[in-house]
């Protein structure tokens, strides 16, 4: 979620696929390679508002049955996609040394705002069917405060009588064992809404040699905020209780720091080859969780004397603090020019979603099974992106493409993670102002699951998002 990001730029460079590491000429250099901005001999201040809507359709499966089909939802969000000043100098008295070139640019690299809902009957499992599993094979001690379970959604529903150790129907009983008095096929309805981004300030500077080679460096400071909110639902009829929700809360958010190298070559006046290195992005993370259930009983007698109707209960807030290292990221790309008439451009983009990790600076806690786990389910993937632009006087044409494969090794509910990524946009240039305008639309498949349990008939519920991206870069030069 945080390592596969997709950086928004300038209208122009996400016009073309996103495919900019062997261009230059673009503030969107500061974060891609810093080489480019060598290519500047004016400086330049500009700013790029966008719109994003996500879009979902899918289905809801139990096991082989179809519980509600063609699930629709959508959410759009205005956002600041990128802004930038660049600041270029010309010292022709220091050959071959023609200019230096400093850039502060704002890159979006994520948008987590999304809503998903869905509903529909189930007849072959509950959550109710999760919890008792969840709780099998451990006293009731478990959760008491400082338990295995106590702060989890299975103690919730413990202390609303969803379950109840078995010994209350026998005292002969497996003390471990787990019994539910609520039996039948539930409507099933949860609501997942998300929000937040990740964003990166760069701090680059790009130098320009006989206009033939460029280099360049650059520090990246980066900010991440991610919230989710679920709210799932299971209603009855004839049964002693009416419904319960459970609600969770998730936030996470914190900073990180990264560096990037990039080079370009122009080995003759119609080609340029370019390539570019981000090093793991170190974030310092804090996360919160808390979630309550609510039960409504129909003054259930669940002990003799004992009744039950509006029943609820919290955990705490529980606090995490821990670091993630992203993957590192190499980028290779290659621009022709047909001569003042536009060009092509491509990249290709390549890092391992396995190399991620979780450390604690806090002594005695450990990562090590997350990291395993990391290790065994995701995989190096090469993102592939490849972007044109003609040319007509001040007017500019632009369409891309990009595609970025599944980062895991095998795919998840025989869903593959795969995104394509297509785009179209125009431009107007002159020697003292810009402006361009690009459409987007990202589209991929993914899956979730409420809860799991060992019958097979568990729920799926599968679709297929789609992302429109419309995105106005407007920039003077000076």
């Amino acid at each position: 979620m945080f390592s596969r990001t997709q950086p928004m730029g300038s209208a122009r460079v996400q016009a073309l696929g996103g495919a900019q590491t062997a261009l230059g000429g673009d503030f969107s250099a500061a974060f891609s390679n810093p080489a480019g901005l060598g290519m500047f001999n004016r400086s330049e201040f500009s700013f790029t508002p966008g719109l994003t809507t996500h879009a979902n359709v899918g289905d809801y499966f139990a096991g082989e049955n179809l519980i509600s089909a063609d699930q629709r939802d959508s959410r759009s969000s205005l956002n600041i996609a990128s802004l930038g000043v660049v600041l270029a100098t010309n010292q022709p008295e220091r050959l071959p040394f023609i200019r230096g070139t400093f850039a502060i640019a704002y890159t979006k690299t994520n948008n987590f705002h999304r809503d998903l809902q869905y509903q529909g009957l189930n007849p072959a499992t509950s959550i109710i069917d999760y919890f008792i599993e969840d709780a099998t094979g451990g006293l009731p001690s478990q959760f008491s405060s400082g338990g295995a379970l106590a702060n989890t959604p299975t103690g919730l529903a413990y202390d609303n009588y969803l379950i109840g150790e078995s010994t209350i129907l026998d005292p002969n009983n497996n003390p471990t064992d787990y019994f539910t008095d609520v039996l039948g096929i539930p409507y099933q309805t949860e609501t997942i809404r998300t929000s937040g981004m990740q964003s990166q300030w760069s701090f680059s500077y790009g130098a320009n040699f006989n206009d033939k080679f460029f280099v360049g460096a650059g520090i990246g400071i980066h900010n991440l905020r991610y919230t989710s909110e679920k709210s799932y639902t299971e209603s009855f009829d004839n049964e002693p209780v009416s419904r319960f929700t459970l609600n969770e809360f998730l936030d996470i958010r914190g900073s990180g720091i990264s560096m990037n190298l990039g080079t370009i070559v122009r080995p003759i006046e119609w080609l340029q080859v370019g390539a570019s290195l981000s090093t793991p992005t170190l974030y310092s993370l804090i996360d919160t969780y808390y979630a309550n259930m609510n039960s409504r009983w129909k003054n259930f007698e669940y002990l003799p004397g004992e009744f039950l109707n509006n029943e609820s209960a919290s955990t705490d807030d529980i606090f995490s603090e821990y670091n993630l290292r992203t993957p590192t990221r190499m980028a290779a790309g290659v621009t022709a020019f047909a001569g003042k008439q536009g060009f092509v451009t491509a990249e290709i983009e390549q890092l391992n979603f396995a190399r991620a990790r979780y450390s604690s600076d806090v002594s005695g806690l450990t990562y090590s099974s997350d990291n395993d786990q990391i290790r065994s389910l995701y995989q190096r993937t090469t993102n592939l992106r490849l972007g044109a632009e003609y040319r007509l006087q001040e007017f500019r044409f632009r369409g891309g493409v990009a595609h970025l494969p599944d980062p895991f090794k095998t795919k998840q509910n025989d869903v593959s993670r795969s995104l394509q990524t297509f785009t179209a946009g125009v431009g107007y240039r002159t020697k003292s102002f810009f402006a361009d305008a690009t459409a987007g639309f990202t589209t991929g498949s993914n899956s979730y699951r409420p809860y799991r349990v060992s019958n097979p008939d568990g729920p799926l519920l599968t679709w297929r998002q789609q992302v429109t991206t419309v995105v106005f870069t407007f920039g003077f030069s000076f």
